[in-house]
């Protein structure tokens, strides 16, 4: 089935009212979208020319058809159980995809893309309609959420959380682009993109409502009602707090979270960033 004819079937498909019967064949028209998406073929979200990044609508409605008309089933694997909708079980990873799983109780499902050269360190988790590029490391305990971007040679640490959306199917899922690092205890959510080469410190939060304080270009970077919170590209981004100013809070000395860019990635960022060979 063509790119074409695959999103036509799923909006078809996608646009029949809730309490109605979908057609049997939607099963197989949802079991070749997570196939297209396993291959990289097509993706929860595209960069235009621009650089710009927007999602892929029909492909998060194929998503949400999975669900429609997936049953609960006992899933047996060789460690671990589950009980899920049968047109979501784990993904089985084989040698030839060229995907180091190391054992300890991980789980990535169906419908990822995860290219050749990705490591994944136990324990960790991958969602349906994630993108994970070539020579990218997702540590322990760390989660890609649904539709989530990644790009090339990103190292996701540990218990970093890159949140994921499915719905409303216009909104576009977190982005992270290449040669990122993500500290540990990191969470990125609502659609934020973090540009190439960006540094994320450790228990740095983003979310659509975080302001990000530029100490370098002496300015200040939020979310629009028509854009996500973008971070620039190579900014390094520690945890950071400002004054509460006014009122009862000012007289308790309170402060609120503030992310805050001390610098721009230079050659010793590099080196300190620097990730073993080896252990790839």
């Amino acid at each position: 089935m063509t790119k074409d004819e695959l999103e036509k079937r799923i909006e078809a498909y996608a646009a029949i009212p809730a309490g109605q019967d979908v057609p049997h064949d939607a099963e197989n028209v949802v079991g070749d979208l997570l196939d297209a998406l396993e291959r990289g073929d097509v993706r929860a979200a595209e960069r235009g020319a621009d650089g710009a990044w927007k999602a892929v609508p029909w492909v998060k409605r194929g998503i949400l058809l999975g669900f429609r008309v997936g049953e609960l089933v006992e899933m047996q694997g060789e460690v671990l159980s589950f009980v899920d909708k049968h047109t979501y079980p784990a993904r089985r990873m084989h040698a030839s995809d060229g995907v180091r799983v190391v054992p300890g109780g991980s789980s990535i499902r169906r419908g990822t893309y995860l290219a050749r050269g990705v490591v994944c360190m136990p324990p960790m988790y991958v969602n349906v309609g994630a993108y994970i590029d070539t020579g990218t490391m997702v540590d322990s305990h760390a989660l890609v959420g649904s539709c989530a971007q990644i790009g090339k040679r990103v190292h996701i640490s540990a218990a970093a959380q890159i949140g994921g959306v499915l719905e409303p199917v216009n909104a576009s899922p977190v982005v992270i682009e290449d040669d990122v690092l993500v500290g540990g205890n990191t969470g990125v959510y609502e659609g934020t993109i973090v540009r190439a080469r960006a540094v994320l410190a450790a228990g740095v939060v983003l979310t659509r409502g975080t302001p990000v304080f530029d100490l370098v270009h002496e300015t200040v970077y939020r979310a629009s009602p028509d854009a996500p919170l973008e971070i620039p590209e190579g900014a390094v981004v520690v945890p950071g707090t400002r004054a509460i100013t006014k009122g009862w809070g000012a007289e308790q000395q309170l402060g609120l979270q503030a992310p805050v860019i001390v610098k721009y990635r230079d050659e010793k960022t590099d080196l300190a960033t620097a990730l073993e060979s080896w252990l790839r």
